[in-house]
């Protein structure tokens, strides 16, 4: 059986779908559809046999024109792979069908996804991601849920944690010796949503703080983040910005005692290779469902403030309240319960 599953969303968000495409392969062959944003995560999950890649004009942050041979090439390829199902996954806000409309174009002949919307003949299944007086999933469960309405479940011994595959790039080979010789906590500081993110000179004074208690610190982000990351790694940090590509952003997340991030895809990133996550965790989106998931974990930040499930983008309260009234000291300890420093004898 062939089965494509489909998330264009983020790097973040295809992780947290990693789960449910496990469920898909433990009995199928699968492939995955990504956005731009998220294809180099679908290139990183477990399970995966090939990944395509559209930029759909009914999603992202700055969708494109509709491009009406982009689509009928896309219709064309997905048609000639010939897939016997396909399930598509989206968070709560967002719909199914336009993608579903042209997977019945392709040709594909059992669809499934979250909908609430009447999809017509768009959909063999239909489901219902949340249950009136229910509380709200994490997205991973919402996910997983999903593939259960399609048939398809976690093999015995899957925890449904998040996961990356195992052959990630060797850090300190790949970095030329930038990485600590010993232990390290990583600070990202930036977020691909700027409500998301922490104030620089917040995330600055973290890395001071962390660095004068005798921890090595390392400060990671994207090439278009090279300035934030000089910033915030000052004379105390080793600075990684634009250093590291998805797959060694995973490597160097993977060997850290633990990992400070705001609610972006490194968060998930850092919990899909089993790293405790403290979390600047803006309420613009419930942190019951956008967390990070499976690890040990701290989320700092005032989830009763205004800006709560607003979805913003930019901060809409002047001074970015909820995260700037996360104190240095209150993140440290955070760190340090999940990260003890060692004793000189060895002991945490």
């Amino acid at each position: 059986m062939r089965v494509l599953a489909c998330r264009t969303d983020n790097d973040g968000d295809v992780l947290l779908t990693g789960p449910a495409v496990r469920a898909l392969a433990a009995s199928a062959e699968v492939d995955v559809l990504a956005a731009p944003a998220g294809a180099g995560a679908a290139r990183l999950l477990p399970g995966v046999r090939d990944v395509l890649v559209l930029d759909p004009p009914w999603s992202g942050y700055a969708p494109p024109a509709v491009d009406a041979a982009a689509l009928d090439a896309f219709v064309a390829e997905v048609r000639g792979r010939a897939y016997d199902a396909a399930v598509v996954f989206t968070s709560f806000h967002q719909s199914p069908l336009p993608l579903a409309l042209l997977l019945r174009l392709a040709g594909v002949p059992r669809l499934a996804a979250a909908s609430e919307d009447y999809p017509g003949s768009l959909l063999d299944v239909r489901h219902r991601r949340e249950a009136p007086g229910l509380p709200e999933r994490h997205e991973v469960e919402a996910m997983l849920d999903l593939a259960g309405a399609a048939g398809f479940a976690l093999p015995d011994g899957d925890d449904g944690r998040l996961r990356v595959r195992d052959d990630l790039p060797d850090a300190r080979a790949a970095l030329g010796g930038a990485l600590p010789a010993g232990p390290y906590v990583v600070v990202h500081p930036g977020a691909s949503v700027p409500a998301r993110a922490p104030l620089p000179g917040q995330a600055a004074e973290a890395v001071a703080q962390l660095a004068a208690e005798g921890r090595a610190v390392v400060v990671t982000g994207g090439p278009g983040e090279r300035e934030l990351t000089a910033r915030v790694a000052g004379r105390r940090g080793t600075d990684l910005g634009g250093r590291t590509d998805l797959p060694l952003l995973a490597a160097v997340l993977a060997g850290a005692d633990a990992v400070v991030v705001g609610n972006t895809g490194p968060a998930h990133l850092a919990a899909a290779v089993g790293t405790p996550v403290v979390s600047w965790f803006a309420p613009v989106v419930p942190a019951a469902r956008w967390a990070p998931y499976g690890v040990a974990r701290v989320v700092l930040g005032d989830q009763a403030a205004a800006c709560a499930g607003t979805r913003a983008r930019e901060c809409p309260v002047p001074g970015h309240p909820c995260l700037a009234g996360v104190d240095t000291p209150r993140l440290v300890a955070a760190v340090d319960a999940l990260a003890p420093i060692p004793t000189p004898g060895g002991a945490p």
